[in-house]
């Protein structure tokens, strides 16, 4: 059973392979970013996961919208945003990621000190994303980051791609002392981890420990179907947008607004609230921390 009959809803605005040839409104500026978590904060999602891009010389060919873990480039999309909620009357809670592949490992996690967003994602495990490439996440990298979401007291979000990787996220857990009970977001139907099926989800569900608050997101074509088996096996969360699937039906490009939308739609017809921002932080257990809104930065970040 769930912890509340309301459900927190997450949007993730634009990843790190998003492009906009592929969904015209991925945002890649802080500007663009931040205009978007307004209108999803708007529209219902009380959690904002944000990747940032950067303009970047890759094999002698200039890459518009590149992935980037760019200390600056964060710093403006978190300060642009906090200041676009705060001009709009809306509050979400921030949660950046930490999933910097190639990126050295202070890279990955340079932002949290520094920006003290609420959460950040945690992915426990390294796998080979879509059999072609190396997502790393080395036990070197993840104890790393396990001392700095104490230390500075962010919310870790524990993606899981498969069924060991929830007793990794507890290794890490018991290991640091990270606050219980932990958050899992469930990333189901990514190439070379588990598929997204309902009975792939059950059995990952009853395998959570104990309290542990979940959310899932379904990659491309399992995303509507695994938004529906959340509700079914009361989730606490269903997590959206571009970052995970690009349309809205088959050959409708969506917006990240509009896949806010149906989840809200989706969570009402299934009996459920929607969670405010107020309500993900006791759900979650965040305490809210003035630092975080207090923290102020140099212009000069060379991340």
């Amino acid at each position: 059973m769930p912890k509340s009959n309301k459900v927190i809803i997450q949007v993730c605005l634009c990843g790190a392979g998003t492009k906009k040839e592929q969904a015209p409104t991925v945002p890649y500026t802080a500007q663009e970013l931040s205009e978007q978590i307004v209108d999803c904060a708007k529209a219902g999602a009380s959690i904002a996961h944000i990747h940032v891009r950067e303009d970047k010389l890759v094999n002698g060919e200039m890459q518009i919208g590149y992935k980037s873990m760019s200390l600056q480039k964060f710093t403006e999309a978190v300060e642009t945003t906090r200041e676009a909620c705060k001009k709009a009357g809306v509050d979400i809670l921030i949660n950046l990621t930490t999933s910097g592949g190639e990126y050295e490992d202070v890279k990955r996690i340079q932002h949290l000190g520094a920006l003290r967003p609420e959460m950040c994602s945690f992915d426990p495990n390294t796998i080979n994303w879509a059999n072609s490439y190396i997502f790393e996440n080395s036990p070197r990298f993840l104890n790393l980051l396990s001392q700095e979401v104490v230390k500075y007291d962010v919310k870790p979000e524990f993606e899981v791609f498969d069924t060991g990787h929830v007793d990794s996220v507890m290794y890490y857990v018991n290991k640091h002392n990270i606050p219980q009970p932990p958050h899992i977001q469930f990333i189901m139907g990514v190439g070379g981890s588990m598929p997204g099926t309902t009975e792939n989800l059950a059995f990952l569900v009853g395998k959570l420990p104990k309290g542990a608050t979940w959310s899932v997101s379904g990659i491309g074509k399992t995303h509507m179907s695994m938004m529906l088996a959340g509700l079914a096996l009361g989730c606490d969360g269903l997590r959206v947008g571009l970052e995970d699937n690009i349309y809205y039906s088959k050959g409708v490009i969506a917006t990240n607004v509009q896949l806010v939308e149906r989840a809200v739609e989706l969570s009402k017809l299934a009996g459920r609230e929607i969670a405010t921002a107020e309500d993900a932080r006791e759900i979650l257990g965040i305490t809210r921390n003035c630092l975080r809104d207090e923290v102020t930065h140099e212009a000069t970040f060379k991340g």
